[in-house]
Protein backbone atom coordinates (compact mmCIF):
# COMPACT_ATOMS: atom_id res chain seq x y z
CA UNK A 1 0.00 0.00 0.00
CA UNK A 2 1.59 3.34 -0.84
CA UNK A 3 2.13 5.33 2.44
CA UNK A 4 3.52 8.57 2.89
CA UNK A 5 4.57 10.65 6.08
CA UNK A 6 3.05 13.94 6.93
CA UNK A 7 3.72 16.74 9.67
CA UNK A 8 0.86 18.59 11.40
CA UNK A 9 1.80 21.46 13.42
CA UNK A 10 -0.98 22.11 16.04
CA UNK A 11 -0.96 24.96 18.02
CA UNK A 12 -2.36 24.51 21.89
CA UNK A 13 -4.55 27.05 23.70
CA UNK A 14 -5.72 24.93 27.18
CA UNK A 15 -4.13 22.52 29.15
CA UNK A 16 -4.29 18.99 28.68
CA UNK A 17 -5.58 16.65 30.78
CA UNK A 18 -4.14 13.93 28.97
CA UNK A 19 -0.58 13.72 27.27
CA UNK A 20 -0.63 13.55 23.37
CA UNK A 21 0.33 10.14 22.89
CA UNK A 22 0.07 8.38 19.42
CA UNK A 23 -2.11 5.96 20.30
CA UNK A 24 -4.43 8.00 22.46
CA UNK A 25 -4.65 10.59 19.66
CA UNK A 26 -5.10 7.41 16.99
CA UNK A 27 -8.06 6.23 18.96
CA UNK A 28 -9.62 9.73 19.05
CA UNK A 29 -9.12 10.06 15.27
CA UNK A 30 -11.00 6.84 15.13
CA UNK A 31 -14.14 8.59 17.04
CA UNK A 32 -13.52 11.50 15.03
CA UNK A 33 -13.99 9.77 12.04
CA UNK A 34 -16.80 7.57 13.25
CA UNK A 35 -19.02 10.79 14.22
CA UNK A 36 -18.00 12.60 10.89
CA UNK A 37 -18.69 9.37 8.44
CA UNK A 38 -20.82 6.73 10.67
CA UNK A 39 -19.82 3.20 12.17
CA UNK A 40 -19.79 1.35 8.40
CA UNK A 41 -16.65 4.02 7.78
CA UNK A 42 -14.62 3.13 10.21
CA UNK A 43 -15.28 -0.67 9.84
CA UNK A 44 -13.66 -0.12 6.32
CA UNK A 45 -10.99 1.71 7.05
CA UNK A 46 -10.02 -1.07 9.91
CA UNK A 47 -10.18 -3.67 7.28
CA UNK A 48 -6.56 -5.15 7.65
CA UNK A 49 -5.65 -3.08 10.90
CA UNK A 50 -4.93 -6.24 12.96
CA UNK A 51 -2.65 -7.50 9.78
CA UNK A 52 -0.16 -5.05 9.29
CA UNK A 53 -2.10 -2.55 7.03
CA UNK A 54 -3.23 0.74 8.96
CA UNK A 55 -4.84 3.24 7.67
CA UNK A 56 -3.64 5.75 9.44
CA UNK A 57 -0.18 6.07 11.60
CA UNK A 58 -0.01 8.25 14.58
CA UNK A 59 3.02 10.03 16.39
CA UNK A 60 3.07 11.76 20.11
CA UNK A 61 2.64 15.19 20.02
CA UNK A 62 5.95 16.44 19.88
CA UNK A 63 7.62 20.21 20.50
CA UNK A 64 7.68 22.22 17.01
CA UNK A 65 11.06 20.98 15.18
CA UNK A 66 12.27 17.98 17.67
CA UNK A 67 11.66 14.32 18.04
CA UNK A 68 12.50 12.32 21.18
CA UNK A 69 15.66 11.12 22.06
CA UNK A 70 16.79 7.78 21.57
CA UNK A 71 16.20 5.83 24.01
CA UNK A 72 19.97 4.15 24.91
CA UNK A 73 21.77 3.05 27.64
CA UNK A 74 24.24 5.78 29.26
CA UNK A 75 27.29 4.23 28.00
CA UNK A 76 26.67 5.02 24.12
CA UNK A 77 26.99 9.01 25.64
CA UNK A 78 29.96 10.64 26.09
CA UNK A 79 30.94 10.25 29.87
CA UNK A 80 30.42 12.65 32.11
CA UNK A 81 32.37 13.03 35.55
CA UNK A 82 30.38 15.34 37.27
CA UNK A 83 27.23 13.93 38.27
CA UNK A 84 25.59 17.10 37.71
CA UNK A 85 26.40 17.23 34.20
CA UNK A 86 24.95 13.68 34.08
CA UNK A 87 21.74 14.93 35.77
CA UNK A 88 21.25 17.70 33.39
CA UNK A 89 22.40 15.54 30.34
CA UNK A 90 19.03 13.04 31.47
CA UNK A 91 17.08 15.93 31.02
CA UNK A 92 18.22 16.32 27.33
CA UNK A 93 15.48 14.58 26.09
CA UNK A 94 14.97 16.44 22.53
CA UNK A 95 16.63 15.89 19.29
CA UNK A 96 16.32 18.67 16.62
CA UNK A 97 14.76 17.24 13.51
CA UNK A 98 17.34 18.52 10.94
CA UNK A 99 19.99 16.68 12.76
CA UNK A 100 18.68 13.42 11.95
CA UNK A 101 20.87 12.72 9.02
CA UNK A 102 24.11 13.30 11.65
CA UNK A 103 26.00 10.68 12.48
CA UNK A 104 25.42 8.82 15.60
CA UNK A 105 27.75 10.85 18.17
CA UNK A 106 26.67 14.09 16.67
CA UNK A 107 22.97 13.20 16.88
CA UNK A 108 23.28 12.25 20.73
CA UNK A 109 25.40 15.79 21.27
CA UNK A 110 22.42 17.55 19.49
CA UNK A 111 19.96 16.77 22.57
CA UNK A 112 18.40 19.43 24.00
CA UNK A 113 16.08 19.94 27.31
CA UNK A 114 12.41 21.27 27.82
CA UNK A 115 13.66 25.04 28.01
CA UNK A 116 15.15 25.09 24.87
CA UNK A 117 12.33 22.44 22.70
CA UNK A 118 9.39 24.25 23.79
CA UNK A 119 10.57 28.09 24.53
CA UNK A 120 9.04 27.87 27.87
CA UNK A 121 9.26 24.24 29.55
CA UNK A 122 5.49 22.76 30.21
CA UNK A 123 4.41 23.07 33.65
CA UNK A 124 2.52 20.06 35.67
CA UNK A 125 0.13 21.33 38.17
CA UNK A 126 -3.06 19.93 39.31
CA UNK A 127 -6.62 20.75 39.72
CA UNK A 128 -8.96 20.67 42.60
CA UNK A 129 -12.48 18.43 41.78
CA UNK A 130 -15.48 17.88 44.09
CA UNK A 131 -18.54 16.05 43.82
CA UNK A 132 -21.61 17.33 45.44
CA UNK A 133 -24.21 15.11 47.00
CA UNK A 134 -27.61 15.99 46.47
CA UNK A 135 -29.00 15.08 49.20
CA UNK A 136 -26.51 17.74 51.55
CA UNK A 137 -25.65 19.85 48.59
CA UNK A 138 -22.28 19.36 50.15
CA UNK A 139 -19.25 17.08 49.82
CA UNK A 140 -18.31 14.55 51.70
CA UNK A 141 -16.76 10.95 51.99
CA UNK A 142 -15.99 8.30 49.80
CA UNK A 143 -17.04 9.32 46.00
CA UNK A 144 -18.31 12.64 46.99
CA UNK A 145 -14.95 13.35 48.70
CA UNK A 146 -12.96 16.31 47.18
CA UNK A 147 -9.70 15.37 44.65
CA UNK A 148 -7.23 16.59 42.24
CA UNK A 149 -6.30 15.43 39.05
CA UNK A 150 -3.33 16.69 36.93
CA UNK A 151 -2.77 19.12 33.87
CA UNK A 152 -0.05 20.20 31.59
CA UNK A 153 0.50 23.88 31.03
CA UNK A 154 1.81 24.95 28.10
CA UNK A 155 3.07 28.41 26.53
CA UNK A 156 0.17 30.14 25.10
CA UNK A 157 -0.18 29.09 21.54
CA UNK A 158 2.79 26.79 21.77
CA UNK A 159 3.31 24.63 18.77
CA UNK A 160 3.38 20.83 18.87
CA UNK A 161 4.42 18.62 15.61
CA UNK A 162 2.10 15.21 15.00
CA UNK A 163 3.70 12.98 12.51
CA UNK A 164 0.92 11.11 10.20
CA UNK A 165 2.02 8.00 8.22
CA UNK A 166 -1.25 7.67 5.75
CA UNK A 167 -2.24 5.16 3.57
CA UNK A 168 -2.92 7.64 0.40
CA UNK A 169 -5.64 4.84 -1.05
CA UNK A 170 -7.53 5.23 2.20
CA UNK A 171 -7.37 8.52 3.90
CA UNK A 172 -5.95 11.74 1.88
CA UNK A 173 -4.20 14.73 3.88
CA UNK A 174 -7.32 17.03 3.77
CA UNK A 175 -9.45 14.75 5.10
CA UNK A 176 -6.51 14.07 8.35
CA UNK A 177 -6.38 17.78 8.32
CA UNK A 178 -10.54 18.06 9.02
CA UNK A 179 -9.93 14.70 12.01
CA UNK A 180 -7.38 16.37 13.65
CA UNK A 181 -9.29 20.45 13.50
CA UNK A 182 -12.67 18.51 14.89
CA UNK A 183 -10.58 16.97 17.59
CA UNK A 184 -9.02 20.37 18.70
CA UNK A 185 -12.86 22.08 18.31
CA UNK A 186 -13.53 19.72 20.95
CA UNK A 187 -10.98 18.98 23.63
CA UNK A 188 -8.53 16.32 23.48
CA UNK A 189 -8.40 13.49 26.20
CA UNK A 190 -9.98 14.15 29.54
CA UNK A 191 -11.80 16.33 30.71
CA UNK A 192 -12.06 18.08 27.00
CA UNK A 193 -15.49 18.60 28.21
CA UNK A 194 -14.55 21.40 30.56
CA UNK A 195 -12.32 22.67 28.54
CA UNK A 196 -9.11 21.04 28.58
CA UNK A 197 -7.10 19.41 25.24
CA UNK A 198 -8.17 22.65 22.72
CA UNK A 199 -6.16 23.18 20.00
CA UNK A 200 -6.03 24.53 16.28
CA UNK A 201 -4.38 23.29 13.27
CA UNK A 202 -1.76 25.59 11.97
CA UNK A 203 -0.50 23.05 8.97
CA UNK A 204 -0.15 20.07 7.36
CA UNK A 205 1.94 18.73 4.95
CA UNK A 206 4.44 15.98 3.12
CA UNK A 207 7.51 15.81 5.40
CA UNK A 208 10.49 13.48 5.58
CA UNK A 209 13.20 12.79 7.65
CA UNK A 210 17.23 12.83 6.62
CA UNK A 211 18.56 9.10 6.49
CA UNK A 212 22.10 9.02 8.01
CA UNK A 213 25.03 7.05 6.24
CA UNK A 214 24.79 3.62 7.71
CA UNK A 215 21.66 3.90 8.92
CA UNK A 216 20.69 0.49 10.38
CA UNK A 217 18.14 1.05 13.02
CA UNK A 218 14.47 2.61 13.28
CA UNK A 219 13.77 5.00 16.18
CA UNK A 220 10.25 5.17 16.60
CA UNK A 221 8.23 8.78 17.54
CA UNK A 222 5.39 6.99 19.53
CA UNK A 223 4.45 3.66 21.89
CA UNK A 224 5.08 0.66 19.84
CA UNK A 225 4.05 -3.11 19.78
CA UNK A 226 7.76 -4.70 18.28
CA UNK A 227 7.02 -8.57 19.75
CA UNK A 228 7.45 -10.74 17.23
CA UNK A 229 8.44 -8.73 14.01
CA UNK A 230 12.15 -9.98 13.72
CA UNK A 231 14.10 -6.68 15.78
CA UNK A 232 17.22 -8.06 17.69
CA UNK A 233 16.64 -8.19 21.32
CA UNK A 234 20.72 -7.56 21.90
CA UNK A 235 20.76 -4.77 20.15
CA UNK A 236 17.79 -3.12 20.31
CA UNK A 237 17.08 -0.35 23.48
CA UNK A 238 13.68 0.58 24.69
CA UNK A 239 11.86 1.41 27.79
CA UNK A 240 8.56 -0.90 28.72
CA UNK A 241 4.98 0.96 29.02
CA UNK A 242 1.58 -0.82 30.40
CA UNK A 243 -1.10 1.06 28.78
CA UNK A 244 -3.72 0.59 31.00
CA UNK A 245 -6.55 1.90 28.14
CA UNK A 246 -9.62 3.38 28.75
CA UNK A 247 -12.67 3.63 26.11
CA UNK A 248 -13.86 7.47 24.90
CA UNK A 249 -16.73 8.65 23.54
CA UNK A 250 -20.01 7.38 24.27
CA UNK A 251 -18.59 3.87 25.60
CA UNK A 252 -16.41 5.71 28.35
CA UNK A 253 -20.03 5.72 30.09
CA UNK A 254 -21.09 1.96 29.29
CA UNK A 255 -20.37 -0.43 32.09
CA UNK A 256 -17.38 -1.94 30.94
CA UNK A 257 -14.98 1.08 30.01
CA UNK A 258 -12.21 -0.53 30.58
CA UNK A 259 -9.49 -1.95 27.86
CA UNK A 260 -7.19 -4.77 28.67
CA UNK A 261 -4.26 -4.04 29.47
CA UNK A 262 -1.58 -4.09 26.29
CA UNK A 263 2.79 -3.72 26.74
CA UNK A 264 4.23 -1.38 24.34
CA UNK A 265 7.99 -0.09 23.95
CA UNK A 266 7.70 3.80 24.90
CA UNK A 267 8.20 6.59 21.75
CA UNK A 268 12.33 6.99 21.40
CA UNK A 269 12.79 2.82 21.50
CA UNK A 270 15.24 1.80 18.96
CA UNK A 271 14.95 -1.02 17.14
CA UNK A 272 17.68 -3.07 15.21
CA UNK A 273 16.40 -5.64 12.68
CA UNK A 274 18.24 -9.17 12.99
CA UNK A 275 18.02 -9.16 8.87
CA UNK A 276 19.44 -6.71 6.25
CA UNK A 277 17.87 -3.35 7.21
CA UNK A 278 15.24 -1.67 4.55
CA UNK A 279 13.48 1.67 5.16
CA UNK A 280 10.18 2.02 6.23
CA UNK A 281 7.71 4.26 7.24
CA UNK A 282 6.30 2.68 10.52
CA UNK A 283 6.96 -0.19 12.62
CA UNK A 284 4.54 -2.71 14.78
CA UNK A 285 1.45 -4.31 14.75
CA UNK A 286 -2.35 -3.25 15.29
CA UNK A 287 -3.09 -4.87 18.25
CA UNK A 288 -6.72 -6.12 19.87
CA UNK A 289 -10.11 -7.08 17.47
CA UNK A 290 -12.07 -10.33 18.14
CA UNK A 291 -12.83 -9.06 21.78
CA UNK A 292 -9.26 -9.25 22.93
CA UNK A 293 -8.66 -5.70 24.02
CA UNK A 294 -12.62 -4.90 25.03
CA UNK A 295 -15.90 -6.52 25.97
CA UNK A 296 -18.08 -3.69 25.60
CA UNK A 297 -16.61 -3.14 21.83
CA UNK A 298 -14.94 -6.71 20.78
CA UNK A 299 -14.31 -5.04 17.65
CA UNK A 300 -11.88 -2.70 19.35
CA UNK A 301 -8.23 -2.12 18.02
CA UNK A 302 -5.03 -0.30 19.97
CA UNK A 303 -2.56 1.46 18.09
CA UNK A 304 0.45 -0.60 18.29
CA UNK A 305 1.88 0.99 15.32
CA UNK A 306 4.44 4.14 15.35
CA UNK A 307 6.12 6.39 12.68
CA UNK A 308 9.84 6.03 12.55
CA UNK A 309 13.12 8.11 11.60
CA UNK A 310 16.15 6.03 11.11
CA UNK A 311 19.55 6.19 12.70
CA UNK A 312 23.32 4.82 12.40
CA UNK A 313 23.37 2.90 15.76
CA UNK A 314 26.78 2.17 16.70
CA UNK A 315 28.45 -0.26 18.69
CA UNK A 316 28.43 0.18 22.41
CA UNK A 317 31.88 1.29 23.35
Amino acid sequence: MPYALHRATLALHTPLGTPLAGDTLFGQLCWALREAAGEAELTRRLDGYTQGQPWLVVSDGLPAGYLPRPTLPQHFAAPAADPAQRKAARKKRWIPVDGTGAAFAALLASAVDDAVAYGSAPRQTVQAHNTLDRLTGSTGEGVFAPYTVAQTFHAAGQRIDVYLVLDTERVGADEAGCLLAAIGSTGFGRDAGVGLGKFTLVSLAAADFAVPAGANACWTLAPCAPQGLGFSGSQSYWRVLTRFGRHGNALALAGKPFKTPVLLAASGAVLTPISDFALRPFVGQGLGGAGQLSKAEPATVQQGYAPVATIALEAAP
